[in-house]
Order: C-alpha cells, then structure tokens, then sequence
C-alpha cells in the first residue's frame, strides 16, 4: 500500500519523534519511520492510530492510484520564489463529511466574486472554536447570516457582517454554524 504519510507530516511541520509521541499508545520514531517509508507494512490500525496522531482522516494517509497530486514547482517566501529542497506535492482538496460550501456571488469583505468557502459544520458545543472566525449562521425561513463571530454570551452569538460600515448582530439559539475552513479562488 503506497502511503502519504511522510508527506502529511511534513506539511503539518512534524518530526518522526513528535507524530510518534502522539501515537496512542506512543511508538518511537524509527517504526514510523518505516511505516512511511514502506519498510513495514501499514496496517488499518497503524493507518488509524498515525491519521489520529497528525489530525487527519485515515483515508488522507492513502495514495489512491487514480489521485492526482500536484507537485511543488516553487516555494514562495518574503525572498521570493525558490525550488524547494527535496521533491514535494500537494493534494487537491477534497470534500469532507460535514462541509458546506457559500458561493461568493459579489465581493464582500475578504472575498471575491467567483470565491467559494469550504466550512465546517460545528455543533452548539464547539461554537467558541470558532471565535473571532468567519462563519455562517442558519435564520428562520431559509435565511442565513455570513459574518464574523466576535462574542459569544450563553445562547447568545455576536456577528460583525463583513461589509464596511455594517452594525453588528445578535443571533441566539442557533441549531448549527459553520466555519470558514477553506478558501478556493481561482487566479
């Protein structure tokens, strides 16, 4: 089984010893090591104890062979545009359980016309993880509010609407919000 490990470790800044630590139970840094580089045979529960460890989905650590991942011609940083030193790519998004996507139709505050954005749906209880973030907010009747949750007071959610010179909002009780998660423009 081809495994993207490796690069899913790299690209959340992680060293062999830190996403072994995280292992439940820990393992060391040498069998994921091996696990990465195919050494050792990946099982479904190295899969599902490794995706727990770096914060993804057991599915993200799995190279499908019709899955095109687009390699890295530049890294650009306040120098400018540089190879980078070893080969790397990156995966195309791809859609997630629980995701909602808001069409940006005119521009308003950050966004673009032509944008879309890719939230999660969270829970009442997960609400305060997404403070001080852009997110949407179902109303009665089919209606909803996009904007940025800067307070929240029991039941009650503060919003800043996005738009210049707009006032801000109070929802309360709402069933669901989204949070703004991914941000897809086109150039």
């Amino acid at each position: 089984m081809i495994t993207a490990i490796r690069e899913v470790r790299r690209a959340k800044g992680l060293t062999l010893d830190e996403v072994a630590r995280a292992c439940v139970p820990p393992t060391t840094a040498q069998t994921i090591g091996r696990l990465e580089t195919g050494t050792r045979t990946v099982s479904v529960g190295w899969l599902n104890r490794i995706a727990a460890a770096l914060g993804v989905e057991a599915a993200d650590l799995v190279k499908l062979p019709d899955s095109a991942d687009i390699a890295v011609a530049a890294i650009l940083d306040a120098s400018g545009a540089h190879a980078p030193r070893q080969p790397a790519s990156v995966v195309p998004p791809r859609a997630a359980a629980g995701l909602v996507a808001i069409t940006v139709a005119g521009s308003v505050g950050d966004y673009r016309a032509g944008d879309e954005i890719w939230a999660e749906r969270l829970a009442p209880e997960q609400f305060a993880t997404a403070l001080n973030r852009d997110i949407l907010v179902p109303r009665p009747a089919g209606r909803f509010v996009f904007a940025r949750l800067i307070g929240r007071d029991g039941d009650k959610l503060h919003l800043l609407p996005l738009g210049s010179g707009a006032r801000q909002q109070v929802v309360t009780d709402p069933p669901w919000i989204a949070r703004a998660a991914t941000l897809i423009r086109a150039l």
